[in-house]
């Protein structure tokens, strides 16, 4: 183990942000303290709709004189070192898609190896500063094995409720880490357990429990915020940033961040974002489906299954004028086959990016003069599906 995650063994009490206020709502903007626990809005759920919550940060002159942005709910939280991954020019396929710039956000580079440390930290430094000894979590895949490790060294008592089939490279991260799995043969299964421990004293819920979905601790979740700035600092402002969804935390923490930016005066448009998905789920609420139905299907991009849709992936995608894509497996894994050619290894949900900018080329959504930003979520080397088939 190395001196710098050491370090971190016995963390102090996170410094929250003097600007933070509480919790509001994404449609409704009602007021709500920060706990533990996490609801969503009981105000639109009297309505019928299900909508989670986002840190709500205070606005004025006096406040944010020298505030930092995007705004983060605390100023020293509990790191293992996330953030600040690289941005790299993919100049080859941008030639090869007729685009003026072509970038991946490779997030592989995180300490466990997935975009999934930034929400775990902030999550963790959460956990820490309202005293809560076990982080739970629904997830059988990167959710799980940046859980497990982050808990580990923060101290706390780390409990993973599974599928029955977890991929073993992922069960065994867990092993490694001391967490505790619980094994459930289906999603519902899954969810009851956390949702059962949530409500117990001393228990933080890292990933959604609910349904209809609601998404993860919307504290959390602004840990996904940060990389907006990183792909203004090291590239540029994109045009469009193309991200591998499920429920939509990471989409939504890029919006998120990218609004930020805006309303600091740091930039003149949003990005926009288009959630990539294995098969269509935002893509029929888009057309009018229920925000609150189930959208079955069946892929191997693991990562981004399931068949719910949250408020939150919905708000990014049309707030930032972008939409959703669906790419299918055999798309997949012909854009994974570029990317391998171009040095890149990528899980096959994150590899689905490329798929969806080829689509978005054909129906014009983008144009060759644009700026894309591709987000790598994880690399291939604990993807079930890897190697691909010849």
């Amino acid at each position: 183990m190395s001196t710098a995650l050491c370090a971190h063994m016995q963390p102090t009490r996170p410094t929250r942000n003097p600007l933070l206020r509480g919790l509001q709502c994404l449609r409704c903007n009602a007021p709500y303290p920060i706990r533990l626990a996490h609801e969503g809005c009981p105000a639109c759920r009297a309505e019928g709709v299900h909508v989670s919550l986002r840190a709500s940060y205070g606005y004025g002159a006096a406040d944010t004189a020298g505030a930092s942005v995007p705004l983060m709910p605390y100023m020293q939280g509990f790191t293992l070192g996330e953030g600040d991954t690289p941005l790299l020019a993919l100049s080859e396929l941008a030639r090869r898609f007729g685009i003026a710039h072509l970038a991946l956000k490779d997030e592989s580079c995180n300490p466990t190896g997935s975009h999934k440390d930034r929400m775990t930290a902030v999550g963790v430094s959460q956990a820490l500063d309202f005293g809560a000894h076990t982080l739970v979590l629904a997830s059988s895949g990167n959710a799980a094995v940046s859980a497990a490790h982050y808990a580990q060294l923060a101290g706390l008592t780390c409990e993973v409720a599974t599928y029955e089939d977890m991929p073993a490279a992922y069960a065994k991260a867990l092993e490694i880490a001391g967490a505790r799995r619980f094994a459930f043969a289906d999603n519902a299964g899954r969810w009851a357990f956390v949702r059962e421990r949530a409500q117990r004293a001393g228990f933080f819920a890292l990933t959604n429990h609910s349904l209809p979905a609601l998404g993860s601790a919307p504290l959390a979740i602004e840990g996904y915020k940060p990389i907006a700035h990183e792909c203004l600092e090291q590239g540029g402002l994109p045009d469009h940033v193309i991200v591998p969804t499920a429920r939509g935390d990471l989409a939504w923490g890029l919006f998120a961040g990218f609004r930020d930016l805006l309303a600091a005066g740091r930039i003149a448009k949003l990005p926009r974002i288009w959630a990539v998905e294995p098969f269509a789920r935002l893509s029929r609420v888009l057309e009018g489906g229920a925000l609150e139905a189930d959208y079955p299907g069946r892929t191997a991009q693991f990562s981004t299954a399931g068949a719910t849709v949250t408020f939150l992936q919905w708000q990014a995608v049309v707030a930032s004028g972008g939409g959703a894509v669906v790419v299918g497996d055999d798309e997949a894994r012909a854009a994974r086959r570029l990317l391998t050619q171009a040095g890149v290894s990528a899980e096959l949900c994150a590899a689905s990016g490329l798929g969806a900018l080829q689509r978005l080329r054909e129906r014009g959504a983008i144009a060759g003069g644009d700026h894309v930003v591709l987000m790598l979520t994880a690399d291939a080397s604990r993807d079930p599906s890897w190697p691909d088939p010849v």
